[in-house]
């Protein structure tokens, strides 16, 4: 069970209509951006006791509850969050991390910046009613126009969110300004596959990358490989840059979970059930084909 489990009132379901659906997942020409795609689905997590929207880490949970939260434990324990601590959480979701970490890791205070209200104004109210407002801050604002004085915070994570800035460099660039010297950048994050050997494998990540890429709005620039990815980092001036994927434990367990737990399906907007019971049918291999999923880690020098 979810340590920060989602009031009943809270649990309101998908908040687009079916026409906004619709329009979402079939029409090859929508073009809406992360806000808009966020307040389409609105607190119609599949999780069943939080709101966790991330898709888990599972080497060792057989729950998406779980799975979500270890996660969260995952990035915070590679950022090495201490008691002295200031930290930045870019993209915070619905705060499930945020109230995790403050119990399990204790930094000093979280900021969180999030650019869509909708989710900004519930993930406060759960801030409130934990009691927790003074530990934990959450903000309306960019990740690449962050709000944040210069050498301001100790560690800035992205968790499964810097696929969406605009762009991610930018996002590299903000967090090494407000980072102070010797502070600590991880992102978990969703990227493409270096490209496969045979033609109709690169075919196949193409077409599984595109899927994703279109409805939940990643942009192109941020189209990049983990191959590529430390790149980046080091161009903002970051040092001890590290990426790894841990695909393995996302992708796989994730999809066999979701093929023996069908009720999840109820969770979300009828229209997008359709769609995702015929994601269910389909091989782990051919349906992530073209995805990787990689943490990485950077410090301001």
């Amino acid at each position: 069970m979810s340590p920060h489990p989602a009031p009943s009132d809270e649990r309101r379901g998908p908040a687009g209509s079916a026409l906004g659906y619709l329009d979402w997942l079939f029409n090859p020409f929508q073009r809406r951006d992360a806000q808009a795609v966020y307040d389409l689905l609105g607190t119609g997590a599949i999780t069943a006791e939080g709101l966790y929207l991330n898709l888990g880490y599972w080497a060792e949970e057989d729950d998406l509850d779980a799975a979500s939260a270890a996660l969260a434990r995952l990035v915070a324990d590679t950022a090495g969050f201490g008691p002295e601590d200031t930290v930045l959480d870019v993209g915070f979701g619905f705060a499930d991390q945020d109230l995790l970490w403050v119990r399990s890791h204790e930094p000093a205070r979280i900021i969180g910046l999030n650019i869509t209200a909708s989710q900004v104004a519930v993930a406060r109210q759960r801030v409130v009613e934990a009691g927790l407002e003074e530990r934990i801050e959450l903000c309306e604002g960019s990740a690449t126009a962050m709000p944040l004085a210069d050498a301001s915070v100790d560690c800035v994570v992205a968790l499964e969110s810097a696929f969406h800035f605009q762009t991610r460099a930018d996002f590299f660039a903000e967090a090494y300004r407000v980072l102070r010297p010797g502070g600590r950048l991880v992102t978990a994050d969703i990227i493409p596959l270096p490209p496969a050997k045979r033609a109709v494998d690169r075919l196949r990540q193409r077409l599984s990358w595109w899927l994703v890429a279109s409805r939940f709005a990643i942009p192109e620039a941020n189209r990049y490989t983990r191959l590529a990815y430390p790149g980046y980092l080091t161009a903002a001036g970051f040092v001890d840059v590290y990426v790894r994927s841990i695909r393995e434990q996302v992708y796989a367990p994730l999809h066999a979970w979701l093929r023996a737990h069908p009720e999840t399906l109820e969770r979300i907007h009828p229209v997008a059930r359709l769609p995702a019971r015929w994601a269910r049918r389909m091989d782990a291999d051919r349906l992530y084909a073209g995805l990787d999923y990689i943490l990485a880690s950077a410090v301001r020098p």
